[in-house]
């Protein structure tokens, strides 16, 4: 997500997609992941920026805690993220 933030800071047209366990990202606790103390600034920099997250919509959570914050999510399916990649100039894989 940090390096997403500095791409879009460079006023490139970015796309975050959250699938399988990535979702989490959006989780209200982070402090168990990597760079989790961070990844809330990360997010609100992207809400600031207006950039959603696309989650895959088998992988949504239904636990109270995730997305407490009510970042802006856009579900979509496993074709619909292989039609963002095709859609895509390059991207970045984690």
């Amino acid at each position: 997500m940090r390096i997403g933030v500095g791409v879009v800071a460079g006023e490139n047209q970015v796309t975050f997609v959250l699938s399988a366990g990535a979702v989490h990202l959006l989780d209200d606790d982070t402090d168990e992941l990597v760079d989790g103390d961070d990844i809330a600034k990360f997010r609100a920099s992207l809400r600031q920026l207006g950039v959603p997250f696309h989650v895959e919509a088998s992988a949504l959570p239904r636990d109270p805690d995730w997305n407490v914050e009510k970042h802006p999510v856009i579900p979509v399916s496993r074709e619909e993220i292989a039609g963002l990649m095709r859609q895509a100039r390059s991207f970045i894989v984690f």
